[in-house]
């Protein structure tokens, strides 16, 4: 809450305008009343004829004025809180991208688009809509109010008399739909994740036939949605009806009474239909009071929401002595590095060292902690012991932006944007590439055919995460992007995986071209690595063999074995 208070005081100046211009609409529709009543006691009752006219033009300014003030009025508050949901968005957007690999291994994407999208858009509506209608009720009441005091006490009374049950039953409301919205907003945000899985990998559904099994499981889930909401309803149902009951009543006692004063010759007829003009005027932020409740708990619920995820700190950041390094050679070096987690031990003393234009080979079985050496790299992790440096400088020195600035990554897992082929290539570089140098990268990772090949060629827009592509495809435009970038340090992480050997020897000798770039090499492929400098071998986080290609095999290990089952009993 003292988060969103704080953009709204930025934009103060359009809740400032919206506010004068409710007064103006407020001030002009308090003359409402007046002019019925001088036309009930003046013309009606009078005989002045000559007056309606006009009075009844001053009807026609009054409304013609009111709509206009009001316009501005809803115009101000809207962009107000447009601002505010922009600004807040942003920040969210940037805190998220700020968070370390851990928070999103626990948290899902429904889970962050539901903070982002609805919970954004429930945040707009009550301080955009919600908080116009405060601020309109308070100010309409406290006007209202004083000029009803100055017709009749008496009746003044009656319609107060209201007020502190109408205000008990909305308080009571608000509590209990409060509780409510928080668990309808979680579980919109599961709701989500599984449509949002289940159409990312459609394909793999079919595949496996579990149709019926996701569909179960998603009308589970949306039951459960439906059930709270239910919950909701009931609450408004059971609240709501008092509210109106009360703000019905008092308009009839009103009347009742009112009656018996014109009757008295205590009031005129006139006087009654003003008074009966603010009482309605009152009567309508009664019967809006339950409404407007719901909308700020739900406001408020989304709050927590988005506060939630504020308050997830980065478990890595630039220390405050971190510098920026623009020019590097490129030696990595892994001084003793362990990495644990919950108390299991991932790595254990990695020791090695890499020089520009040297190529580093990982090999081991899956789990073994070779994909953990690249998250180190790029301080995804922080090491438990030991050094991870660049250039002999501790990478733990060096900000964050500056060192994954220096390294080109081809992840395990390729990811491609739902944008045009060219855009997902040159999403690699900072800096501009012209079409050549696009198209060179593309060719040097073997994609350049298929692409050309392409009714639309480089601006051939692929599907969310490349569906429509092979995974083939897909990892060489992923290499395409790591060569875009031009990096001091290439990492592949088993980006060959899906290549054939052909093609996969093609893109190897590309990358040995690179001159002056420190490569490391993930892969299980011995065609992958046999031509690094260095292979290393691990087992559940240790480096158990290490050597050339040839030395490996003099070794007569698990790299020589390895080597017989893919080359069928090649002996040396």
């Amino acid at each position: 809450m003292k988060r969103t208070i704080k953009y709204m005081i930025k934009y103060w100046h359009f809740y400032l305008i919206g506010t004068l211009t409710m007064v103006l609409a407020i001030a002009l529709d308090m003359n409402s009343p007046i002019i019925t009543g001088r036309i009930i006691d003046e013309v009606i009752i009078g005989g002045e004829v000559s007056m309606f006219q006009t009075l009844i033009l001053l009807l026609l300014m009054i409304s013609l004025g009111r709509a206009f003030f009001g316009y501005f009025k809803e115009l101000t508050f809207d962009i107000a809180g447009a601002n505010i949901i922009k600004a807040l968005r942003k920040d969210l957007f940037d805190h998220i991208q700020s968070l370390s690999q851990n928070f999103f291994e626990e948290k899902n994407t429904g889970e962050l688009m539901s903070r982002l999208k609805d919970d954004g858009d429930k945040i707009w509506h009550g301080i955009s809509f919600g908080i116009m209608l405060v601020v309109e009720m308070l100010i309409v009441l406290v006007v209202a109010c004083i000029l009803m005091l100055n017709i009749s006490v008496k009746l003044s009374l009656i319609t107060f008399i209201g007020l502190p049950f109408i205000g008990y039953f909305a308080y009571k409301l608000e509590r209990e739909i409060d509780g409510v919205y928080e668990k309808i907003s979680e579980k919109n945000a599961e709701l989500n994740t599984t449509a949002q899985e289940n159409i990312a990998g459609v394909r793999l559904v079919k595949a496996f036939a579990r149709e019926k099994h996701e569909i179960k499981k998603f009308l589970s889930q949306n039951k459960a949605y439906y059930d709270l909401n239910m919950d909701y309803a009931k609450s408004m149902s059971r609240r709501f009806p008092n509210i109106q009951f009360i703000s019905d009543i008092i308009p009839i006692l009103v009347v009742v009474l009112g009656g018996v004063f014109v009757i008295d010759e205590t009031l005129t007829v006139g006087t009654l239909a003003k008074f009966m003009g603010y009482s309605y005027m009152i009567v309508w932020p009664m019967r809006m009071i339950g409404w407007i409740s719901s909308i700020m708990a739900e406001a408020f619920s989304a709050m927590k929401q988005i506060d939630k995820v504020f308050d997830q700190q980065p478990e890595i950041t630039d220390s405050p002595e971190a510098i920026s390094v623009e020019h590097c050679l490129g030696t990595i070096t892994f001084d003793h590095v362990h990495l644990s987690f919950k108390d299991q031990e991932v790595l254990k003393d990695i020791n090695f060292t890499v020089k520009p234009g040297q190529t580093l080979a990982i090999m081991g079985t899956t789990g073994s902690g070779k994909t953990s050496i690249i998250n180190l790299l790029e301080r995804f992790y922080e090491p438990s012991k030991g050094q991870v440096k660049l250039d002999g400088r501790d990478i733990r020195g060096l900000t964050l932006e500056s060192l994954r600035s220096k390294i080109a990554v081809v992840m395990q897992e390729v990811f491609l944007f739902s944008d045009s082929i060219l855009n997902n290539i040159h999403f690699g570089s900072k800096k501009f590439l012209a079409m050549d140098n696009i198209m060179a990268s593309a060719s040097a990772a073997e994609a350049h055919d298929f692409i050309n090949r392409m009714e639309d060629s480089y601006d051939t827009v692929i599907g969310e995460r490349g569906i429509g592509l092979s995974g083939g495809q897909k990892q060489r435009i992923s290499i395409a992007r790591a060569f875009s970038k031009e990096a001091k340090i290439l990492v592949m992480d088993d980006a060959t995986s899906a290549l054939d050997m052909e093609t996969e020897h093609e893109i190897q000798k590309e990358v040995n071209k690179l001159k002056g770039v420190t490569k490391i090499i993930v892969a299980h492929r011995i065609s992958a690595v046999k031509e690094a400098d260095e292979i290393i071998i691990l087992d559940h986080g240790e480096i158990v063999e290490r050597g050339t290609h040839a030395s490996l095999l003099k070794q007569k290990g698990r790299y020589f074995n390895t080597f017989n089952e893919q080359y069928e009993g090649y002996m040396g």
